[in-house]
């Protein structure tokens, strides 16, 4: 009924409609963007895993508070869209969270963001293959380019905790996509901030077996490395993950994923004036290769 509601609107209402989509995924990249910063400056004080529980934890109080306001909280699913929530929450919330807090403990924010925008492009091959959206010659070039970058940026890693950096970043991608694709298909079957929001109550319950050690790190951690970890819970992660939700549920999943080109070239821009940090010569390098990469891959 709504879709049938959202396609009878007159042009204006579409447009309307069209702007909010192009808002919340703006949002969502800004807030991603930041998130790259914020954990390279709580990272020292919070180690990978118990970083991701309180994150996840806290936006899962932000997102429970927010459904209850609307009435919301209690909904009827499906064991089909329950284990499809289960299982994007461990890989992308959890798994990829996870991931790229170890990451950075390794390379700059910036080298990570650059690293980690390689998950459009395996979004853009799983989508065209599983989701019936299509390939093209340009997705081809762009992957060769992309995989190019990678080779540049991992040149550069001279050194052996360089090295774990680059493969953690690359892993943090694989599930990022997976997640993505996941979720995609997920969000026909329930609305955006009832999944993400039980998505997040999953991957903070994956986690808790980091409870003590988050207890004991956050008895020796600073005010603003822990106001830094419940602004990731809050904002990149309550919020930015509920605005890419609304987007993706309206979007192809492929087409969406670019405008997360953005992501790197914010993050660099933040880690510089708040973190005085600027990737490598390779890391700039291969960090442009990459992104024309995406870019060429989702040419028409």
């Amino acid at each position: 009924m709504t879709d049938l509601m959202e396609t009878a609107r007159p042009v204006g209402a579409g447009r309307t409609h069209t702007g909010r989509i192009a808002a919340a995924a703006g949002l969502a990249v800004v807030l991603w963007a930041s998130a790259f910063v914020a954990i390279r400056g709580v990272g020292h004080a919070l180690s990978p895993a118990p970083l991701a529980l309180l994150r996840l934890g806290v936006a899962a109080v932000t997102l429970t508070v927010i459904a209850m306001a609307r009435g919301t909280v209690r909904v009827r699913l499906s064991r089909e869209a329950f284990l499809l929530i289960a299982a994007y929450a461990v890989l992308w919330l959890a798994g990829y969270t996870v991931a790229l807090n170890a990451a950075e403990r390794h390379v700059d924010a910036g080298t990570a963001a650059l690293l980690v925008n390689l998950a459009p492009l395996l979004v853009s091959v799983a989508a065209g293959k599983l989701l019936g959206e299509g390939f093209s010659r340009s997705l081809i070039v762009g992957s060769l380019v992309a995989l190019g970058g990678t080779a540049v940026i991992a040149a550069g890693a001279t050194a052996q905790r360089d090295w774990a950096g680059v493969l953690l970043c690359l892993l943090a991608a694989v599930l990022y996509a997976a997640g993505v694709m996941i979720q995609k298909v997920t969000l026909r079957h329930v609305d955006g901030l009832t999944a993400i929001r039980l998505g997040c109550v999953v991957a903070t319950v994956v986690l808790l077996p980091w409870a003590p050690q988050l207890v004991g790190e956050l008895h020796t951690a600073s005010t603003g490395a822990v106001l830094g970890a419940v602004y990731l819970g809050v904002f990149p992660t309550a919020i930015g993950f509920t605005a890419w939700a609304y987007a993706l549920r309206r979007m192809d999943a492929g087409r969406l994923s670019t405008v997360t080109y953005a992501v790197p070239a914010v993050s660099v821009l933040l880690s510089w004036l708040l973190l005085a940090e600027i990737p490598t010569a390779y890391g700039l390098v291969g960090g442009v290769l990459c992104l024309t990469g995406v870019a060429l891959s989702r040419r028409p």
